[in-house]
Formats: structure tokens, C-alpha cells, sequence
């Protein structure tokens, strides 16, 4: 069947939002153009492909586009694939569904449960239409299979005990993938197929990530066998008017097909996932599986690689696929994207990866078994040569002069051999004819001569004669003709062999006469079948041996040819020689069996003969007979006649002479048949002589018979010991073979170890030789410059110096690329993670909106900051357009900017330029590696620093909440205390708490005033270590009670019963020594804040 060329086909489906993407204020950054099969991502970024799905589309719209056509085309034998590839989270599995869902509305069913109703469809459609038609439907056979690739790991998830790994893979000599290790399963409704859809799908191994709680860890491969048997009417262009109306005719044809349904893990970011432990190997094995696969694509897909080697073999996913991606596949590929924008860089590679797999081509062929190839190829021949016949007919073509002159003598030389053929018999024909007739009448009247005189007397037994005679003459002309064709059929069958030595050259006889025995042919059957047996096994011994020794043969072919070529040659003579002998053997088997065949034909002619002579005898005896009776007859009748007439008184004498005469001539008549049935009798007699030398000559033919079978049967046992010793000498040639080979290859392998070192020793003698001159051209420079030669011109070291600083400046552009974008993507990063966070503040902000509108309260303050979050908002999304866009310039950029480090390095032209760049490079890379080492230190250097800092900072920070919610409490003391010192007055009683407590204040207040040596101390010494004046401790109590208190922060307490004594709680200073600048501070108690 003719090959086609297609594309892979890419759709490109993009899925919709969901909820949590709608929640961290994600935008949409993919745009779909009304009736146009492209994709905008981001402002002006453009990727076409052969189908676009927005996020409206539906399940049932995606299939009958991409899917359904491949599922037409597996029903007439052409194998497809369905290929869904995204990032994790983008919609494969839904897709293609291979997910499993108790209940599941219609309009979300996937590809695959569509394609098995569509497939199992169509099968009913076929063999209806064939039934319609008077046709014998086709007859089709499912089968199922669902394999996993988990960490490169090839199960079965319909095997028998559940998943099981050891597939392997075979690839078959017309390149077809094959899988070993797996049992596919039989289906034969659409419901069957389904259960084990989802019994797979139960199988399959899934788990639980940041960005999918339901994300599939494996590649998941569906696949459905489709074997169809069908006949089909050939009909013949050059059919004639009158045999239109007959039927064609029918052949068998049988047609395959593979239908692949690839649901791909989804490629994910560690970072993102924020997957651990089985989870990161998992990511990292699917994300190598995918790699391998972008590799096959690329090297398919570039038009410049496409020569080069495909990198099937790196992963088993490139391998089970190599026939839907380059192969005999009808292919499509789904590349499923997220809208989006924080799965922008994820999308944008979706797509590139989706716009390479464009590119690849695809060899498709309808699957035929050889059988229906050959007859087809045969009948493409066939009306081929017809048409070319149909147009030299036509005048069309025209033989060239050469043919036309060759045809037209060679055609006439024959027609007058022909003619001259014809003439001459027809000419013996007559003068047979007239022969053959002349000698029947002859012999006719020689015989009618024996037995009477005259043959007019008896013209029956004159016809009866001449009957026998002339069937005799018919029986000996087929003879003849029996004999000259098996003598012609020998000479042809000799010739065969002769040529053909080794070939079946067993005779099948035509026999014109129907009377053979049955018997005789029974035995010449067996006999026939029992040479065949034994040719065969002669022939089958032969091949035996020459494939054993092509074999042999063909194992190695290295090295040792002239060390065994005297060995090919005496086994070559001696294989002739035992040619020559089953030549002669075979020959004079074949005479044996024509000699055989031949006495057989004669005993079988001779027993025909028997038979009728006994028959003959038979009939003369029963007519002698009947005569005799009737003689006795006529006698008693005459006598009893002539008693009544000489009992009677007077007798008329003339009546009575009148009746002795008539009875005497009846008699007389009588009398000369019984003469002639006599002379029959005794020429009876004589045949039966001739019969009995006919026997005697039977049995010593069937004597003969019998000695020439045992002399075929120990010819026959002779030439199967003659196969057997061929047989044991072939083997023992064959081992004697493989010992001188293996001891060639040991020669080979010394010589090659000799040949090594004779290569070492030369290299170093070229060294040798090289330094010596060297050494000579040195010693020669001054001859040189004396006798006016210029010395040979130097590498100019400033053309090096200006390669390498391209060299260099190429390098530090690629750096600051990457770098650019590793730092685009970390801001856009950041970026995207405060937009998250101002949503959620968002979402807060509008929930305490609604609860103050639902209060009746102000919400003018409230929806301030809505706005100004929002705005906020806004900038960040600016901001993460903007990074966007130069991601896409960057990409961009690299695609058609300057060439990269690799072109460079092909364009060195001398071995002393690359030596020179390659120093240059190391010293690069050793300085480089230097400097990262320096800034790594520095970064640990800084990193320590800010961890101090940070310490540090949250000690100062933690003193700074305690002083301040010391004050506080201080403040709230003083007021408290001046609230009761200048309360109205009331007539209700002063309380003795409160009257005690004011006590203990003053108290308090004076014995603090009059120490020295203890007091609290100042925010100024805690946060910035200031050591205080004695002599100023007074006054700066004074001025402390003075001061302003304290605005109330919410942390502080409410009460301040529940602290009991406020100043006996408050932080003191103490010193080991004077000169520590910094305090020592007893650890915080968030409870009593004391120090």
C-alpha cells in the first residue's frame, strides 16, 4: 500500500479558571481570535496550530474535530494516537479521561469513552452495510490494554493480580513496536471496555500536590487492538461485455490497527508542588520522561537534524511512542495551557514544545498482513501491464524497431515450422488411418478363413471379429501414444533433473484408459508418497545442512579469511563431490521409479487383457452350450417325428422325404455352427495357451516387480545413510570450522594487540623524531636567515586575543541573560505573591464593608482602602504584564539573536587556535570559580552579619514593647492616684482599700525618692545602653513626674488590680562592672513585666 506523508496535528485547549485562581485575582493572559486557529499570549504574542479550543468549548466539540476521523481510520487498518501533554493541573486527564467519577454527565464524558462508542459503532455500521449489500460481513477483533510508566517503570494495570511491572519492549525487523510481558484483554461491547477503563484508572497511581489534589504521578498509555477480516470483490478493468454480469471475485484480506491514547503526567516545578521525599522523585522521573520526549520532538521536528539520530532509546516513553511520533501513525496532539498569568512561563513552554511537534512527519500505511500486500502489489502489476498492453494496442506506444524486426522473424520461423508440423501430420495420420483399417480386414478375413469358408455364410461372426480386432488396434495405437508421451516426459523429467538435482522429480501419470485396477493404483500411491516422504527428507537434510553452514558461515566475519580459505576450498571439493554422488543417486532413483512405474502400467495391461479373455470364454461357452441343447433338441424332435410317422399305417412318402429333408438341412445348418463354434473353441483354446503364457509372463513381471521394490527400498535406505553421514560430516565440518575460526579470531585479536603497539612505539617514535627536528631547526636558524629564507609565519596573537574576547563577551551575554531572567522570574514572582496577598486583604476589607453596611455605619473610611487596594492592585498587575513582556523579548531574543558559544566553537580552523582558546577558557573558569568562591563567602559573611542584626533588632524590639508597657501602666497609675486625690466630694464613706493603697503609694514614692542607689531605669539606657549621672537621679525623678503620660497601647493590660505592685515589678539596672556599656537584663515575663 502507497505511503503518506502528514503532519502531526496540534490543538492547543485551554482550560477555564478555577475558583482559587479567581480568588488570588489571577488575570487571563491567553487570547483566542474569533475563526482563526491561533493563540495570543500576552499582548503581541501569536502561535498558530491546526485547532484552537477556548475555554468554552466542550468535550463533544474537541472530539468530533480532532478525534473522529483517527477512529474512522483505525476501522479501515490505519494506527493512531492521541497525545495530551500540559503542565500539572492544565486538563489532561480530563481531557482524555482516563479519570474515573461515579457518575458522570454526558457533555463531560472524555476522548477515550467517546472513541470506544464511536469504535464499537462503526464495527455494527460495517457488517451492516455488508449485509445489505449480499456481503459477508467482516469479521473484528478488540483487544484492550492499560499500561503505567512510573519511574521508568512499564506496568500493567489490567493484569490479573493487579498492577504489574517486567514489560519489555521488542521492536520487530519492519520497525513496529511490540510489547512482551503483557495480556492484552478481548473486548466485545463498549461497556466491557469502559469497566476496564476504569478499572485502570482505579489502578493508576495518583497523589496529592500544592497545585493538584488529584495529580496524576505516572504516564498512562491506553491502547485498543483492532483486527479486521474481510472480503473484498476484485474486478477485472478488461472484463468483456457478455461476462459484466458475472460476480468478481472475492479475496481474503485482513487488516490491523493500533489506537494509542496517551494521557502524560503533567510537568511541574518543585518549587511550585512543594513536593518532598517519593513525591520530588516522582516529579523529577516524569519531568526526565518529558525532557526525553521534547528531545525526540526536536529532533524530528528540526529540518536541519532531521538526518541526524533520533533519540528514541533515552526513555521507555520515547520508545513506546516511536511509531506515533515519526512513524506509522495517524497523530494528534492536545497540548493542554493554563489562562492564567501565574502559569505564564509554564504556558508559554506548553506552547513552544506544542509548536515543535508541527513540524514532525509522520509515514502512514494501512496495515495489511503479506499475504493481501503481495496479492495487491501483484495486481497493481498486473493492471499495470494491462494499461501499457491497452496502449500499444492503441497505438500509444510504439515498439521500437529492433523489437518489432526480432518478433516478426521469429514469428514467421515458427509458423512455417508449424505449418510444415501440421502437413506432415495430417499425412500420417491418413496413412494410419488407411493402415490401421487394412490390417483389421485383413486379420478379419484370416480368422473368418479358420473357422468357415465363406464369410458370407456368417456375417455375425465376421462383425464380431472384426469388432475385436479393431478395439485391439485402438488399445494398441493408445499404447503407442501412452508410451511416446511417457518417453517425452522422461526426457523432461531428466532434464529437470539435471538442473535441479535436489528437486521433487516424481512423475504423475495421466492415464487415458478408465479400466486401471484400483488396487494397482493403491499400491503405486503408497509407493509414489513413500518416495516423496523420503526426497523430501533427502531435500530437507540438504537444507539442514546448508543453512547450519550459512549459519556457521555467517557468525563472524572479522578477520582469519586467508588463514581458512585452503580449508573453503577442500571442503568445497568435497561438497561437490558428494553433490555429484545424490546427483547419480538421485538419477538412478528416478530410472528405478520409471522402470517400476512402467512394469506396473504392463501388469495392469495384462491383467485388462485376462479379464476379457475370461469373459470371451464365458460367452463361447454358454453359446456352445445353448447349440448343443438345441442339437438335442432338433434330434429328439426329429425322431419323435419319424416314430409317428412309421406308426402310422401308410405314410405319405413324400411328406416324409419333405420333412427328413427340412430337418436334415436344419440339422446340417446346426452341425456347420457347431463346426464354427468348435474352430472358436480351439482358437479359444489357443488364446487360453496364450493366456497361460500371459500369466507365467505376469508373474515373472510381478517377480520383477517385487525385486526392483526391495532394490528401491535398499536404495532408499542407502541414500538416507548417505544423508545421515552428510549430515554427521557437515556437523563435524562445522565444528572443525568453528574452532579454526575461533582460533582465527584469537590470531586476529593478537595481531590487533601487536598492531597496538607497534601504533604506541611509532607515536613515540614520531614524538622522538619530532623534538629531534625541532632541535635541528633551531640549530639551523641562523644558516636560514643567513642564506635569506623567512622562518614560517607565526599565529598572530592578537587575532587569538580579539577571538577570545568575542569568546568572552559572548559568554558574559549569555550570563546576563540567564541572569535577567532568573531575576524577571523571581520578581514576577514576588509580584505575584503580593497580589495574592492584597486580594485576600481585599476580600477582607469587603467582608467588613458588608458587616458595617449591614450595621447601618459609616463605610466611607472602609472604602478608601478598598480603593487604594485596588489600585495597588492594578499596579502590581502592570508590573506583571510588564515582566511578562520581557520574558517573551528574551525568548525572542535568544531565538534570533547573535549565535551562542556552540557556533563559535565550530568555526575554530586550527588545532593552535583551539589549544590557545582552550587555555583562555580554563584560566576563565578557574578564575571564575575563585571569584564565585569569594562572593560565596562574602554572602555567608553578610548572611551571619544580618542574622545579628536580626537578633539584635528583636531584642531591642521585645525591650522596647516592655518599657513602653511599663509606662503605660505607670500612667495609668498616676491618673488613677490623681483621680483620687481630687475626687468631688460624695457622702458615700472612703474605702480602706483604696485609702491603704494610697498609703502604700506615698509611701512608696517618698522611699523611692529618698534612695539613690536603686531606681528605674530609663528607656534611653535600655535601648541605647546611656549610663546615667548620680548626681542628676533626683532631678530626673522630678521631671519624670512631670512628663505627660503615655498614650494607652491595646497590648497593655485593662486592669491594673490584676498586676499587684506595680513598682516593685520595675526594671532595674545593675552592672558587673563599670566599664560593660551594655546592661544586664534578667529574661522578660510577659506576666509580671519585670526584668
Amino acid at each position: 500500500m502507497m505511503s503518506d506523508d502528514t503532519s502531526v496535528r496540534v490543538a492547543v485547549r485551554i482550560r477555564p479558571q478555577v475558583a482559587r485562581e479567581v480568588i488570588d485575582m489571577c488575570r487571563i493572559c491567553t487570547q483566542v481570535p474569533p475563526g482563526e486557529p491561533q493563540v495570543f499570549l500576552g499582548p503581541d504574542k501569536a502561535f498558530t496550530y491546526d485547532y484552537v479550543f477556548d475555554t468554552g468549548i466542550g468535550q463533544s466539540t474537541i472530539y468530533e474535530t480532532c478525534v473522529a476521523r483517527l477512529v474512522e481510520g483505525a476501522l479501515d487498518g490505519y494506527n493512531a494516537t492521541v497525545l495530551a501533554y500540559g503542565q500539572t493541573g492544565s486538563g489532561k486527564t480530563y481531557t482524555m479521561g482516563t479519570g474515573f467519577d461515579v457518575e458522570v454527565d454526558e457533555t463531560v464524558v472524555g476522548i477515550i469513552p467517546r472513541a470506544i462508542r464511536h469504535l464499537f459503532n462503526g464495527v455494527v455500521e460495517k457488517q451492516q452495510h455488508a449485509r445489505e449489500r449480499t456481503q459477508m460481513p467482516p469479521e473484528f477483533k478488540i483487544t484492550a490494554q492499560f499500561l503505567e510508566l512510573y519511574n521508568e517503570d512499564l506496568k500493567d494495570l489490567l493484569g490479573p493480580g493487579g498492577p504489574r511491572g517486567g514489560a519489555r519492549i521488542h521492536e520487530d525487523p519492519s520497525g513496529n513496536i511490540h510489547l512482551a510481558g503483557v495480556e492484552p484483554r478481548i473486548v466485545t461491547s463498549p461497556e466491557e471496555a469502559l469497566e476496564y477503563l476504569r478499572l485502570g484508572a482505579l489502578s493508576r497511581t495518583t497523589g496529592s500536590t500544592q497545585m493538584n489534589t488529584q495529580s496524576s504521578r505516572s504516564h498512562a498509555i491506553f491502547t485498543l487492538y483492532i483486527k479486521q477480516q474481510r472480503y473484498i470483490k476484485v474486478e477485472d478493468p478488461d472484463a468483456d461485455v457478455d461476462t459484466s454480469g458475472s460476480e468478481p471475485a472475492s479475496e481474503f484480506e485482513t487488516l490491523t490497527a493500533k489506537f494509542h491514547f496517551v494521557d502524560l503526567a503533567g510537568s511541574e516545578r518543585l518549587k511550585r508542588t512543594g513536593a518532598t521525599g517519593d513525591r520530588a522523585k516522582e516529579g523529577i522521573s516524569i519531568n526526565c520522561g518529558l525532557l526525553a520526549l521534547g528531545n525526540v520532538i526536536s529532533a524530528l521536528g528540526d529540518k536541519t537534524k532531521r538526518a541526524l539520530h533520533v533519540p528514541y532509546r533515552d526513555s521507555k516513553l520515547t520508545r513506546l511512542l516511536q511509531d506515533s511520533l515519526g512513524g506509522n501513525s495517524q497523530t494528534v496532539m492536545i497540548a493542554c495551557v493554563s489562562p492564567s498569568d501565574r502559569d505564564f512561563m509554564e504556558t508559554l513552554s506548553t506552547l513552544k514544545y506544542a509548536n515543535r511537534a508541527r513540524n514532525i512527519k509522520n509515514k502512514v500505511t494501512i496495515n495489511q498482513d503479506k499475504s493481501s500486500r503481495t496479492i495487491a502489489s501483484l495486481r497493481r502489476e498486473i493492471q499495470q501491464l494491462q494499461l501499457e498492453l491497452m496502449e500499444y494496442r492503441q497505438g500509444k506506444r510504439v515498439v521500437g524497431e529492433d523489437g518489432i524486426n526480432d518478433a516478426w522473424h521469429e514469428n514467421q520461423m515458427l509458423n512455417s515450422e508449424l505449418q510444415s508440423l501440421r502437413t506432415r501430420v495430417k499425412a500420417l495420420s491418413e496413412t494410419v488411418e488407411a493402415l490401421t483399417a487394412k490390417n483389421v480386414l485383413l486379420q478379419a478375413e484370416k480368422a473368418a478363413g479358420q473357422w468357415i469358408s465363406s464369410t458370407n455364410e456368417n456375417p455375425e461372426v465376421t462383425s464380431l471379429i472384426q469388432g475385436y480386432l479393431q478395439e485391439i488396434e485402438e488399445l494398441r495405437a493408445r499404447l503407442l501414444e501412452a508410451e511416446a508421451m511417457y518417453q517425452q516426459l522422461k526426457k523432461r523429467q531428466i532434464q529437470v533433473n539435471a538442473a535441479n538435482p535436489y528437486g521433487d522429480s516424481g512423475y504423475i501419470f495421466h492415464s487415458d484408459s478408465t479400466s486401471v485396477l484400483n488396487d494397482a493404483k493403491k499400491e503405486l500411491q503408497k509407493e509414489i508418497e513413500t518416495l516423496t516422504v523420503l526426497k523430501e527428507q533427502h531435500g530437507h537434510t540438504s537444507n539442514i545442512s546448508g543453512k547450519t553452514g550459512d549459519e556457521t558461515e555467517g557468525d563472524d566475519a572479522e578477520a582469519g579469511q586467508d588463514s581458512v580459505s585452503e580449508d573453503d576450498s577442500d571442503d568445497d571439493s568435497d561438497r561437490k563431490e558428494e553433490d555429484e554422488e545424490e546427483a547419480a543417486m538421485g538419477r538412478e532413483l528416478e530410472a528405478l521409479t520409471s522402470d517400476i512405474d512402467v512394469k506396473q502400467r504392463l501388469i495392469q495391461e495384462l491383467e485388462l487383457s485376462q479379464r476379457r479373455l475370461q469373459t470371451m470364454k464365458q460367452h463361447y461357452e454358454d453359446k456352445l452350450a445353448q447349440l448343443q441343447a438345441r442339437i438335442r433338441d432338433t434330434q429328439e424332435e426329429r425322431d419323435k417325428v419319424l416314430q409317428s410317422l412309421q406308426q402310422q399305417p401308410t405314410p405319405p412318402t413324400e411328406k416324409v422325404k419333405k420333412l427328413r429333408d427340412e430337418y436334415e438341412k436344419k440339422l446340417s445348418a446346426m452341425q456347420k455352427e457347431v463346426r464354427l463354434l468348435q474352430s472358436a473353441k480351439k482358437e479359444h483354446a489357443r488364446l487360453l495357451k496364450s493366456q497361460s503364457q500371459n500369466e507365467s509372463r505376469l508373474r515373472g513381471l510381478r517377480n520383477e516387480l517385487a525385486e526392483m521394490k526391495r532394490a528401491k527400498v535398499k536404495l532408499l535406505n542407502k541414500m538416507r545413510e548417505e544423508a545421515q553421514r552428510h549430515k554427521e560430516n557437515e556437523l563435524r565440518r562445522n565444528r572443525e570450522i568453528a574452532q579454526l575460526r575461533k582460533e582465527s579470531r584469537k590470531n586476529a585479536n593478537m595481531i590487533r594487540t601487536l598492531e597496538a603497539d607497534k601504533r604506541m612505539k611509532e607515536v613515540v617514535l614520531r614524538r622522538k623524531q619530532e623534538e629531534v627536528s625541532a632541535l635541528r631547526k633551531r640549530d639551523r636558524g641562523l644558516s636560514q636567515k643567513a642564506a635569506g629564507r623567512a622562518p614560517p609565519k607565526p599565529i598572530n596573537p592578537k587575532a587569538l586575543k580579539q577571538r577570545w574576547q568575542t569568546f568572552e563577551r559572548t559568554i558574559a551575554k549569555q550570563a546576563l541573560a540567564k541572569q535577567a531572567a532568573a531575576e524577571t522570574e523571581r520578581e514576577m514572582e514576588r509580584l505575584l505573591q503580593e497580589r495574592e496577598e492584597l486580594g485576600r486583604e481585599l476580600e477582607k476589607l469587603q467582608k467588613h464593608r458588608n458587616t458595617i453596611a449591614t450595621s447601618r455605619g459609616d463605610t466611607a473610611d472602609i472604602d478608601e482602602e478598598i480603593d487604594n487596594v485596588r489600585s495597588k492592585i492594578s499596579y502590581l498587575q502592570d508590573s506583571i504584564s510588564e515582566c511578562q513582556r520581557d520574558m517573551m523579548e528574551m525568548g525572542d531574543g535568544e531565538a534570533e539573536g547573535e549565535p551562542g558559544v556552540e557556533a563559535l566553537i565550530s568555526t575554530i580552523q586550527s588545532v593552535d587556535e583551539a589549544q590557545y582558546l582552550l587555555q583562555r577558557m580554563l584560566a576563565f573558569t578557574v578564575e571564575q570559580s575563585c571569584v564565585a568562591a569569594q562572593k560565596q563567602l562574602e554572602v555567608r559573611d553578610m548572611e551571619s552579619r544580618l542574622n545579628q542584626v536580626a537578633q539584635e533588632s528583636d531584642v531591642q524590639h521585645q525591650l522596647l514593647e516592655h518599657v513602653l508597657r511599663d509606662r503605660d501602666l505607670l500612667s495609668l497609675t498616676n491618673n488613677h492616684h490623681s483621680t483620687m486625690n481630687y475626687s468631688p466630694p460624695s457622702s458615700r464613706s472612703s474605702s480602706p482599700d483604696n485609702e491603704n493603697y494610697s498609703q502604700v503609694i506615698v509611701g512608696e514614692e517618698k522611699q523611692r525618692n529618698n534612695k539613690v542607689r536603686r531606681r528605674t531605669t530609663q528607656p534611653q539606657e535600655l535601648l541605647y545602653g546611656v549610663q546615667a549621672n548620680p548626681d542628676n537621679l533626683k532631678t530626673e525623678e522630678q521631671s519624670q513626674n512631670h512628663n505627660h503620660p503615655l498614650t494607652r497601647v491595646p497590648s497593655a493590660p485593662g486592669s491594673l488590680k490584676s498586676h499587684g505592685n506595680i513598682t516593685g515589678g520595675s526594671p532595674t539596672l545593675s552592672r558587673r562592672d563599670s566599664t560593660s556599656p551594655r546592661p544586664l537584663r534578667r529574661p522578660l515575663h510577659p506576666g509580671g513585666g519585670s526584668m
